[in-house]
């Protein structure tokens, strides 16, 4: 039996009340009446609504990563999954991606935190924490094309298949970064 976690718990309320609701409008208090939680539970775990919705997004998106080159899982699977998932909650990341701006954008969010965790598998191929200046440049570069390209899908109603889009996503990635991300030359 799988427990939830407060946390979980928290993110279910919240991502519940934003399927009809802007998530700029979402309240603590609300968040907290629909789980039956209380606030002081919420500010012990998030120091706000929006440090909610990183998490949710982190911990979803490192669930997909965490697979690379186990049982056979490539980048291809990891894009695929991703776009897939981003697909799935589409309504959720629109409202995501219109209803949070400035320091708390869900779109800057979602650039960092690929960027980092991309980062991370390519600390974990070259084994050092130190990533070239080049390198880590290409990264963000990708990951911002990415996140852009994500950003039309969803807000034009993600007309296209996830697969199609994980291609692209795959066809566009630099040669560069190529050699981190595919095992065995497998690409």
């Amino acid at each position: 039996m799988i427990r939830k976690t407060t946390k979980d718990i928290l993110a279910e309320s919240f991502l519940e009340l934003a399927e009809s609701k802007r998530i700029d409008k979402i309240t603590i208090t609300e968040i907290t009446n629909n789980c039956g939680m209380s606030q002081p539970t919420f500010y012990n775990h998030f120091k706000d609504k929006y440090d909610l919705i990183v998490w949710i997004h982190t911990t979803r998106v490192q669930r997909i990563m965490s697979k690379i080159g186990s049982e056979n899982y490539t980048w291809r699977d990891t894009l695929i999954e991703g776009a897939k998932y981003y697909f799935e909650n589409k309504e959720y990341m629109a409202n995501a991606l219109k209803h949070t701006s400035g320091q708390d954008s869900f779109l800057q969010y979602v650039r960092h935190t690929n960027t980092e965790l991309l980062a991370t598998e390519v600390r974990k191929k070259i084994m050092t924490e130190y990533i070239p200046d080049e390198i880590y440049g290409i990264i963000k570069v990708y990951v911002y094309g990415t996140v852009q390209y994500m950003l039309e899908w969803l807000l034009s109603g993600a007309k296209q298949p996830p697969e199609l889009v994980a291609r692209i996503w795959e066809d566009s990635l630099p040669e560069l970064l190529k050699q981190y991300l595919y095992f065995d030359n497998a690409n």
